[in-house]
Formats: C-alpha cells, structure tokens, sequence
C-alpha cells in the first residue's frame, strides 16, 4: 500500500520545495516553487507564499496564488508554462521584488532564461509582472546559466546570484566534441560560450530599479572544484576534515548575510 508523505507544517496535499525562508517585519515566510499533487512534471502550480507569525511558527497561512507564470509576457512566446525556484528581496522603495526562472515540461527551457522580475507592495500579495533582468541597452542578461536565482538588499546594493551545472568536463577527452553541442543546446548558448565556460555559481549587481545590471555576471563558486586552487578551496568549509574536492556547483542558489559575514548554500554534486 502506498504511503501518503506528510507535510511537516503546510496543509496535506501543498507542496513547496525550494523554499526560501525570509523575515519580514513580524512574520516569517516561505518563497518556493509549487508542485501539483498528483503532476507529471515539476512546479505545474503557481507560487503561493505562506508565512507564520515568528512567534508562533505553528500557525502557517497563505493568500492563495501570488504570481501565475502566464503573467510573464515570455512564458507563452516560449512556450514555458512553469515556475521555479524563486526568491525574494525588499527594494530600496520598500516594495517586495520576485526572482525567477520560467520553464516547460520536464525542465524543458528551463535554463535558458532570463530570470524574471515580479513586484508587490506587500510579501505575499498580488504580484505583477515588472521585467526581466536587463543591461542598460535592454539587452536581456542570458550569461551564464540563468537559472534558480538568489537575491539579498545588502545595505542598499542589490545582490543577484544564479547559476547551474552538469558534469560535462568529467567526460573522456575523446566526448568533449558531441559534449559541448549538447551543452550549446541545453543551456541555449554558442559554441564559443561553452568552451570558454558558462557553468557555475556567478554574481552581479543591480541597478536599484531592481531588474537593470550595473555590474556585470561573474563567477564565484566552479562547477567543479577538482583543481581548485588553494586560495579558493580556504573559502570552502571542511566537511568531515575534507574540503569539498570533486564537488562542486549544481544549482539552487541561495545568499545571507549574518553581520559582516557572507553565507552562499548551494546544492553540490560530485564531479
């Protein structure tokens, strides 16, 4: 007989994985993707954003839908009804601005951005639709992987961070070739971005309009941290007594700051 999983404090039958977790004046909530009980493929719902009184973290509600992905002008040009992991920052104006990527079925397009740009006056209200991350030009920014983003106002600069990575270089020589075409085609890039890399963690800053680029992408944490130099792997907590050698970044970005200390988690994978 098959088990239902339970939920350790959301109704049976929500699902929000990919949750970020963020205070806002008395209360605690949580950003997430939304899977569909019973769905063939990943975050068929649109983001709802539940949030408890810090206080009294037993008691957990919700508004209902805060941002649908049909709001995105692009989700039906591309074809990708979906939302992913998203995240959420107060701007300098005390709005509240959404970060996400849009996506198809089973991951289709998922990686080919750019990362969208929702807005609200209120945490879990209504969002509308503002943007996608820009240059000032308007040329959207599609370095890198734009790909499960992570957002934090740090005393009023506006951090960006996103990235994603697949195992390509742990490959034999000989596959590299076929590798980078399939990689051009699953991240939607040129054959010269490939092999210059466009895997990894990176980071930018925004503009305070919160969508236009005022420094541009950079990595800051490999794909792979087999060869890291040793200035580098000094910035990477042992684990078990070993530094994280043959990890490296997968995707799920995700940034605080506790004083003047800064905190990157990401999900790892070997290679």
């Amino acid at each position: 007989m098959k088990k239902q999983a339970m939920n350790p404090y959301l109704p049976l039958g929500v699902y929000i994985p990919d949750g970020e977790p963020h205070v806002f004046g008395d209360r605690v909530y949580i950003f997430g993707s939304h899977d569909k009980e019973g769905g063939d493929t990943y975050c068929m719902l649109g983001y709802e954003f539940w949030s408890a009184p810090v206080d009294d973290l037993g008691n957990w509600s919700s508004k209902g839908i805060n941002f649908s992905a049909s709001q995105d002008p692009l989700s039906i040009e591309t074809n990708r009804p979906y939302l992913y992991a998203p995240d959420v920052c107060q701007g300098p104006d005390g709005r509240f601005y959404l970060y996400y990527c849009l996506s198809g079925e089973k991951g289709q397009g998922g990686y080919h951005g750019p990362i969208g740009v929702a807005v609200c006056n209120t945490p879990d209200g209504k969002y509308e639709f503002l943007n996608h991350v820009h240059y000032p030009d308007g040329r959207p920014c599609m370095d890198f992987v734009p790909f499960d983003p992570a957002v934090i106002n740090d005393d009023g600069v506006i951090r960006l961070y996103y990235g994603a990575r697949y195992p390509f270089e742990s490959l034999p020589k000989s596959s590299q070739p076929t590798m980078h075409i399939v990689q051009a085609s699953m991240f939607k890039k040129s054959l010269k971005d490939v092999k210059k890399g466009v895997m990894g963690a990176v980071h930018c800053i925004l503009e305070p309009d919160m969508v236009t680029i005022l420094n541009p992408p950079k990595p800051i944490f490999p794909a792979s941290l087999k060869g890291t130099s040793m200035e580098c792997r000094m910035c990477i907590p042992p684990r078990d007594g070993q530094f994280m050698e043959g990890h490296g970044f997968f995707e799920g970005a995700s940034i605080r700051k506790i004083g003047s200390t800064y905190y990157f988690m990401i999900k790892a994978t070997e290679g």
